[in-house]
């Protein structure tokens, strides 16, 4: 079956936060959002039926999770990434950001110290802190135009206080797909020094043909006693609404742990219809992301030609993965202080500043291009049009 990208879908009036309210959000009339960590297509027909079914049936009331959605995500992670996990090890929870947050609170305690990689998701900085620790920033580097970790950096900043490390894997914003030596590396250093390395791996689906997503605890049989996974189905079949995630902790000991803050801290149970959306979703939903990895590899490469003949000033750090792309205009003679007004309210595109992820300096921008290859297109010519009439570029 051929799928759609490329029709527009109208998602105005459907409470939507990136349409219904990109022009209270950024208080510009007209503008273009392309910030918020969605997709603007429909989800696979297969998701929408399963949902149906379930309203059809008219009552609502409490649920327990099937034997048959572990069964259906733990083939999923065999089979997209090699990795065998059980039904014990999987704690659902209400999202990725709210299990992250109580992790922080159940393996830490205020006044210790959680290692970041700046620039990053911001909620990792909010966790953080709302647990009254401290952000330890071990900022990501630049080398050959890549994107690296600083593991010496990194190294030098742990202290007795350093209990967690919080991995975003694939990254967001900047695109890295981490190669397994990558993760061998940091994974040594932090067993060495006894750090819980929390691996957000919300994007592990999002990856493009060049490289291969490896689970944090694959990349040693030593990791998964000290490491925790958070995935969902969220990003890869836009289901952010549905509000259900995993929490895959191998471990027994940490998986108790935790289990007995969620409880203490009420934590909700999953989404009776995100349970429902996502085991269709890994049982069915694989030829549609295929199709949907071709189309976003589509946008990537129209977008890197359009700024090549057009906004010849404008550096595209390409993504491994992900549907985010970092845009750098510190070459457009633009005043970095003044970019975000320049791309708001000049061209009228919502972007999401590169200040909002830590370290990443002024000069950046980052662009959803999960959308019609119409709008990647109307983006970058309001983008041309307005950089043009100011000579900038």
């Amino acid at each position: 079956m051929k799928y759609d990208f490329d029709t527009v879908c109208d998602r105005y009036n459907t409470h939507c936060a990136k349409w219904d309210f990109a022009e209270q959000s950024f208080k510009v009339k007209g503008i273009l959002p392309m910030s918020v960590g969605d997709m603007d297509f429909r989800t696979p027909q297969e998701i929408i039926d399963a949902i149906k079914k379930m309203a059809d049936h008219g009552i609502f009331g409490y649920s327990v999770v099937p034997d048959s959605y572990y069964e259906a995500l733990a083939e999923w992670q065999r089979k997209r990434h090699g990795w065998d996990i059980q039904k014990e090890w999987v704690v659902l929870c209400p999202g990725v950001v709210p299990s992250i947050r109580l992790l922080v609170k159940a393996f830490t305690q205020p006044g210790d110290q959680v290692i970041v990689q700046s620039p990053v998701y911001p909620p990792f900085f909010n966790v953080v802190r709302d647990n009254g620790c401290e952000v330890i920033d071990s900022p990501l580097r630049v080398e050959n135009g890549k994107y690296v970790m600083d593991l010496v950096d990194l190294e030098k900043k742990i202290t007795p206080r350093t209990k967690m490390m919080l991995l975003c894997s694939p990254h967001n914003p900047v695109g890295r797909v981490w190669r397994e030596d990558e993760l061998r590396q940091l994974g040594e250093l932090c067993l060495e020094r006894d750090i819980l390395v929390v691996s957000d791996e919300i994007h592990e689906d999002i990856v493009f043909e060049s490289c291969k997503h490896v689970p944090y605890p694959l990349a040693s049989g030593k990791f998964a006693e000290r490491s925790i996974v958070c995935t969902s189905a969220s990003k890869t079949f836009n289901l952010a609404g549905l509000k259900t995630s995993n929490t895959i902790i191998p471990d027994e000991n940490l998986r108790k742990q935790f289990t007995a803050i969620a409880r203490a801290s009420a934590m909700p149970s999953p989404n009776t219809f995100g349970v429902i959306a996502a085991e269709a979703a890994y049982r069915y939903g694989e030829p549609w992301l295929e199709q949907l990895l071709d189309y976003l590899e589509g946008n990537i490469t129209f977008l890197k030609q359009y700024a090549s003949e057009k906004i010849p000033g404008l550096r595209i750090i390409e993504p491994e993965g992900t549907y985010f792309v970092l845009l750098d205009f510190n070459r457009c003679g633009i005043n970095p202080g003044k970019l975000s007004t320049f791309v708001r309210e000049d061209a009228k595109v919502g972007l999401q500043a590169g200040t909002h992820f830590g370290y990443l300096q002024e000069g950046f921008e980052r662009m959803n291009i999960a959308c019609a290859r119409s709008i990647v297109a109307e983006g970058l010519k309001r983008l041309e049009k307005t950089v043009n009439e100011l000579g900038k570029c």
